[in-house]
């Protein structure tokens, strides 16, 4: 990839700084802004240019490639990926969240005519991976990665240390948006890839009670791809009206655990099969599977599939807590809820157009829906292992050709 993140964090977190990151960042956020009026106008000569001679001018190259590299540097101190005090040039190689670009190189004059229309929903998705303000205004908005460090602000302020997930998360936000902001500055005409193997091709989830695997060859069928919101509609009802019988077991659930210390059987499989139904419905819903769901939620029978461990003893006092516990989890399973809907939105346009879901998109999609379903089993009792927040891809997402 011209565009290429590269993380060097020991994880480790100063609670002083830490504790004053925000306001510690504001002579940054100053700069950036400043520098990204000056890039706009770099950027017209810069199109103009590329236009003309189908290759960017290698002075703009630098100054942009800077500017990425800067915004990359900043918003990873700020949202806590990061450690040191950034310095304020954008130099390649000296902070521990860094992106590696490319010299310049010859581009299609016909993407590069189109590019900020191009651009667009590369900037969408960057917007709800990473946060919506975007770098160009300095913006902090909510998004997956600016939840990301709200949540981890909490956490290394106490322990010191930042969760690996989460670091993860908002590392794969800002690799990301590098890509849609190089692509939108011509710094590369690769489109961005939203794959998490590509930006984290190191991360590795943790053993979890509750996994996703997938089997999917990537292939859609238009006439149900065009229909699709409509097929749907027999499973959310059926899933609406297993929902009120859900309530009245995982309230039985919650005074069985309690009291005995672990989910009895009947509770559990139950319980079990809602979920993994109801991740087989979202993931036929937004397109990160092909086939019509059955209406059981029985495991191996659909290609993006949930296991789920038998039950085993849980602890009474995370068990008593849970409601309050989860919170957290819930606040990160709603940002990356919306950055699943993007994927619906997006994934159905190229679909519909090549008969074919992109990778990428499939990988991010599972990628939010596995945290989604382990957020479920832990509110819901199945166990007592907190949701991982780490972008990888499930078991088997490599496409089969």
């Amino acid at each position: 990839m011209p565009v290429r993140l590269s993380v060097d964090d020991d994880l480790g977190r100063s609670r002083l700084t830490v504790f004053f990151r925000l306001l510690l960042a504001i002579p940054h956020l100053v700069w950036l802004a400043l520098w990204a009026n000056l890039v706009f106008l770099v950027a017209i000569a810069n199109w103009i240019s590329t236009l003309a001679a189908g290759t960017p001018p290698a002075m703009f190259h630098r100054f942009t490639s800077a500017f990425v590299r800067y915004a990359v540097q900043v918003f990873a101190f700020l949202f806590l990926a990061a450690n040191p005090f950034p310095g304020f040039t954008g130099k390649a190689g000296v902070y521990p969240i860094d992106v590696q670009i490319d010299e310049p190189r010859r581009q299609s004059r016909w993407r590069t005519g189109f590019r900020a229309f191009l651009a667009l929903p590369a900037l969408i998705l960057a917007g709800a991976l990473l946060g919506g303000g975007g770098w160009t205004s300095a913006g902090v908005s909510a998004g997956a990665g600016a939840t990301a460090a709200f949540l981890g602000w909490f956490v290394s302020l106490l322990r010191g240390r930042m969760p690996r997930g989460l670091r993860d998360l908002i590392a794969y936000g800002l690799g990301y948006s590098a890509q849609a902001y190089g692509y939108l500055l011509l710094l590369t005409d690769r489109y961005p890839t939203s794959d998490p193997a590509a930006h984290l091709p190191f991360a590795q989830a943790p053993r979890h009670p509750v996994r996703v695997t997938l089997d999917d060859d990537l292939a859609r069928s238009r006439v149900t791809v065009a229909l699709r919101l409509l097929l749907a509609i027999p499973h959310l009802v059926w899933l609406w009206i297993w929902s009120w019988a859900l309530v009245l077991a995982i309230v039985a659930n919650w005074f069985t655990t309690l009291i005995a210390g672990r989910s009895p059987l009947v509770l559990h499989e139950f319980i079990a099969a809602f979920l993994r139904y109801a991740t087989h419905v979202y993931a036929y819903l937004v397109l990160l599977a092909n086939p019509f769901p059955r209406f059981l939620g029985l495991p191996r029978t659909y290609p993006l599939d949930v296991e789920i461990d038998d039950s085993k003893r849980q602890n009474r006092w995370i068990t008593g807590f849970r409601v309050i516990l989860v919170i957290p989890a819930f606040l990160l399973a709603g940002s990356l809820g919306g950055v699943l809907f993007v994927v619906g939105v997006f994934g159905w346009f190229a679909s519909l157009a090549r008969g074919r879901m992109p990778e990428g998109l499939r990988n991010l999609g599972a990628y939010a829906l596995r945290y989604l379903t382990q957020t479920y089993a832990y509110l819901m009792l199945l166990n007592d292992r907190y949701p991982y927040s780490g972008p990888t891809v499930p078991s088997g997402a490599g496409a089969r050709e």
